[in-house]
């Protein structure tokens, strides 16, 4: 029998297995947050793998330009998962949710921008392998 037979089926056993890898989403920042009648925006960022919560950062309180020090990692991710970033302006009531950033994941280093619905931008960078 060839020796090369059992290892073209490994590689390919192997090949249609999906890799779970260490995702990392960091360097959370916004630029030019919509202000309201004179209010500057309090924001946070909430983050998500597919269905799995990854946290929330903390508040920055009247800044139109905040930077979020928090990282978020997950160990379970895949590639082609879905990572998803909600924008949010924290109010007394109601939340006010100012945009949704998608992206579905890749392995590698990438940086990204997002332009919210509500305006002003939303860049981070994230990491999957």
């Amino acid at each position: 029998m060839d020796s090369s037979v059992p290892l073209v089926l490994l590689l390919l056993m192997c090949s249609s297995i999906m890799v779970e890898a260490q995702l990392k989403v960091y360097d959370l920042r916004a630029s030019n947050l919509p202000t309201v009648i004179l209010l500057t925006t309090d924001a946070y960022v909430t983050v998500s793998c597919g269905s799995t919560s990854l946290g929330k950062t903390s508040v920055r309180y009247n800044d139109p330009n905040p930077w979020w020090n928090e990282e978020f990692s997950y160990f379970y991710a895949e590639e082609n998962d879905m990572l998803t970033l909600e924008v949010y302006d924290l109010d007394l009531l109601f939340d006010d949710q100012l945009g949704v950033c998608q992206r579905q994941l890749k392995v590698g280093t990438y940086q990204h921008d997002c332009f919210l619905t509500k305006g002003g931008t939303l860049h981070y960078t994230y990491t999957l392998g």
